[in-house]
């Protein structure tokens, strides 16, 4: 029988609403996001990031989940645990047999600090001398290279590639290109 959430700062006494991590269908993120914020009782927070990624068609914005397939909601356990757990693109409220985890409201607060007000966090596309990219579009798609010059007048960068057992150095569009590094770990 699950005794439900408990507030450490509290000692013992039980919260009336708190923050839970919740664990989405794939991709389902905000279709779940939209459905809880419809219910009575019920705030959620689903912090996404915008950056560029690399597909067929060359370069391209995507918007996800920082989280993939969790989101955080805010609601009284005893009263709406079975609403938020059942509603649509929900997988289940995260809980570790009898143990429900809540999160501290600083938490949510410094995690919406970093989002902003939209819940969306846009990583930076700008190129700087050195970083490491790979080229997402035209002849030298999935090559890799080193950004040596950026020109931003032009839009253009200049990358030094490994062509045919020698360094090349090409001029190519910004957009052309993507970093190398992983977004999640770009977050500034």
């Amino acid at each position: 029988m699950a005794t439900g959430p408990e507030d450490q700062s509290l000692t013992g006494t039980k919260f009336q609403r708190a923050w839970f991590c919740l664990h989405s269908r794939p991709k389902h993120e905000h279709i779940a996001a939209r459905h809880l914020a419809g219910m009575d009782g019920v705030e959620t927070f689903l912090p996404r990031i915008r950056f560029r990624r690399k597909t067929r068609q060359g370069p391209a914005w995507v918007t996800e989940a920082l989280f993939p397939n969790y989101l955080f909601a805010r609601f009284d356990w005893h009263a709406a645990l079975r609403r938020v757990h059942h509603a649509p693109g929900i997988a289940g409220v995260v809980h570790f047999g009898d143990k429900w985890p809540t999160l501290s409201d600083s938490a949510i607060a410094e995690l919406r600090q970093l989002c902003g007000p939209d819940e969306l966090r846009v990583l930076s596309a700008d190129m700087e001398v050195g970083d490491a990219v790979e080229i997402a579009a035209g002849a030298f798609q999935g090559l890799q290279a080193v950004v040596t010059r950026v020109m931003p007048a032009k839009a253009r960068i200049a990358v030094l590639l490994g062509f045919l057992g020698r360094q090349t150095p090409v001029e190519l569009p910004q957009d052309a290109v993507i970093r190398q590094d992983d977004v999640r770990t770009r977050l500034r």
